[in-house]
């Protein structure tokens, strides 16, 4: 027998004894995941808003301040314009420097830490967007609010290799003196519309 074998060996003998893994505790259910999901991300310095359609959303758009006073608007969202922006055939995300406000699309939220889901899949080559924003508009179906991360983890899918993440709220940290600061690294604010019935 070689050494590697004498070594793997005495290791093999030397392992714990496997033991089955604890249940899961229960998770947490909300009487209403909406509210929950609003004032959690009200919490964390974001804003939720309910509309009924992507019609709304223009609407709603218009009279955001921060979107009246950006001058490049960047919107992956069907039915929204970019401004100032174009996105198509874009290979270094460099040029994204200077984009005002991201309008980007959420596959779904979760009411027990306000975070919404991004996909990669959706965000493509443009997946910087989120990050070099001044400030963040998601866009998320108001029926796709998930209670807690146990369901939000059974809600994502890749197919291959792929790329998503959580996002709760507008960029902060509170790493010197305990001192809350929005939009340290990041966007400076993040509302969530919420389209559709409730």
């Amino acid at each position: 027998m070689s050494v590697r074998e004498t070594i793997l060996a005495a290791l093999r003998q030397a392992a714990p004894v496997t033991a089955p893994l604890p249940d899961a505790p229960a998770a947490t259910v909300y009487f209403n995941p909406a509210k929950q999901f609003a004032d959690t991300l009200a919490a964390v310095g974001g804003r939720a808003a309910y509309i009924q359609s992507t019609e709304d959303l223009a609407k709603e758009l218009r009279q955001l301040e921060v979107c009246r006073q950006a001058e490049r608007i960047a919107s992956l969202v069907d039915g929204i314009e970019s401004v100032n922006v174009e996105l198509d055939g874009i290979e270094d995300p460099h040029v994204l420097e200077g984009i005002d406000v991201a309008v980007l699309p959420g596959e779904f939220a979760v009411a027990e830490n306000a975070a919404v889901w991004l996909s990669g899949s959706k965000l493509g080559r443009l997946r910087a967007l989120f990050v070099v924003a001044q400030h963040l508009i998601l866009v998320v179906p108001a029926e796709r609010i998930v209670h807690n991360m146990q369901e939000a983890y059974d809600q994502i899918s890749f197919d291959g290799l792929g790329f998503g993440v959580f996002i709760s709220g507008p960029s902060k940290t509170a790493d010197i003196e305990q001192s809350l600061v929005i939009g340290a690294h990041g966007a400076r604010s993040c509302t969530v519309f919420l389209v559709g019935s409730r």
